[in-house]
């Protein structure tokens, strides 16, 4: 429908000090007040029969069919009205509650179309729906303006983000040196698993000569020996309220957990182990048992795609204990949770201390980079001073709890949300290295 402008309201504002002239006694202004109000109408009527009719108006809008949670993505909107527009248009996308909202657009629409571009942000994981396109438009007086919605319906799935998988994917497809590193060569030498013969060298051990292979090759040969494959890798996802709270500007911790998660599947499955999952909060949300091969992935990323945010209490205590039995061999188990502070963590160190008598346990927290940057500022005024304080006390308190943790046996990982995934591939090829699975 149409709107009257600011420059009609202007115009309107400045017959009423017109008005205003009778009462003081300026009869004759009644004449030129009415002949200014009827050529303010005139002037927005012929403004409503010159502006281009909103039937003209064409809208196509592009926009990708899955979006990953936390990477931008770009909405190509193109608008036509059949006609140039001599004054600018403002074009707003009508976004579901999933996404950012996007800065509307304002600008000159040529006579060959106009073509505008929005990023997409989503704050969370589901399936939305754009729904329509808001176009405000004037007349070419500018007097009136035509607000119209045009509907769009374009479905879109909100996906967990793959894309630090497949950066991994097609680095070990692309550098020959890292694929090796990571299937064979990072573990030669450490393992107990034979690999291949070579000829001795000065600096060997003795124990690595293969004394039948030398006698039949006549040549002095050594044995080399690479870390054992075939072991068992679960990645224990914490699905709780705390979880699903993003930390500020960024998407919900579970998504960050999600991308970490998936890459180390994909390191993992790549380097000859086996790999599952396993979601809870108040109770079990999801599992998939250890697969292996690559074909296992898309398992493992199908999986992911289930877990859905929750608005309870993590139960720890049943979480892991029904984790516990589900694993008939001893396993390599990456635990990726938050926590507030020691007293609310009492429940989940106890379970985790359980968890690592059989297993080997990897205890990976998201920490928040805004706590970090209250402790660490420098107070100006009473209130950043108290909140500091209360910023290292809750530092102070994580960082005893994850000493507790080792001390108890555990690894722990505790690091930025960018920084988890290459923080638990270092540590699990440490751990592989190591032989302690």
């Amino acid at each position: 429908m149409p709107v009257p402008t600011r420059r009609t309201l202007l115009l309107f504002t400045a017959g009423m000090l017109l008005a205003l002239g009778p009462s003081l006694g300026l009869s004759w202004l009644w004449a030129a007040w009415l002949a200014y109000c009827a050529a303010l109408i005139v002037l927005v009527g012929v403004d409503m029969l010159h502006a281009p009719p909103r039937s003209k108006l064409r809208v196509e809008l592009d926009a990708p069919e899955t979006l990953y949670i936390g990477e931008p993505a770009a909405a190509r909107l193109e608008l036509n009205f059949g006609r140039p527009i001599p004054t600018p248009v403002r074009v707003l996308l009508d976004l579901p509650g999933l996404f950012e909202p996007a800065p509307a657009y304002e600008g000159e629409c040529p006579p060959a179309g106009l073509e505008v571009r929005f990023d997409l942000h989503a704050k969370r994981r589901g399936n939305a729906t754009i729904e329509s396109v808001w176009v405000r438009y004037p007349g070419p007086l500018g007097l009136i303006a035509w607000n119209v919605r045009r509907e769009v319906e374009r479905r879109i799935a909100v996906a967990p983000n793959i894309l630090p998988a497949r950066r991994m994917a097609l680095r070990c497809a692309q550098d020959r040196h890292f694929y090796a590193g990571l299937k064979i060569e990072r573990y030669r030498g450490d393992g107990s698993e034979f690999d291949s013969l070579r000829d001795f060298t000065v600096g060997d051990e003795l124990r690595t000569v293969h004394w039948r292979a030398t006698g039949r090759h006549r040549r002095v040969l050594s044995q080399q020996f690479r870390a054992e494959r075939n072991h068992q890798v679960v990645v224990a996802l914490d699905a709780g309220r705390l979880m699903s709270e993003p930390f500020v500007g960024d998407v919900p911790r579970l998504d960050r957990a999600v991308a970490a998660a998936l890459v180390l599947g994909f390191v993992s499955l790549k380097s000859g182990d086996r790999c599952g999952l396993f979601a809870f909060a108040d109770r079990v949300r999801a599992w998939r048992k250890p697969v292996s091969g690559m074909a296992g992935f898309r398992a493992l990323q199908q999986q992911t795609a289930l877990i859905d945010y929750s608005r309870a209490e993590t139960n720890f205590t049943l979480g892991l204990t029904s984790l516990t039995r589900k694993l008939s061999r001893r396993s390599l188990v990456v635990v990726l949770t938050d926590f507030v502070d020691s007293i609310a963590a009492e429940l989940m160190v106890e379970n985790l201390g359980r968890l690592a008598r059989k297993h080997v346990v990897v205890f990976v927290t998201l920490r928040d980079p805004l706590l970090a940057a209250w402790a660490h500022a420098v107070p100006q005024d009473v209130l950043s001073l108290n909140r500091a304080i209360t910023a290292a006390s809750f530092q102070r308190e994580r960082q005893t709890v994850l000493r507790r943790l080792e001390r108890m046996g555990l690894h722990t990982i505790d690091a930025e949300p960018d920084r988890i995934g290459p923080e638990i591939i270092n540590r699990y090829l440490d751990i592989k290295r190591r032989e302690q699975i």
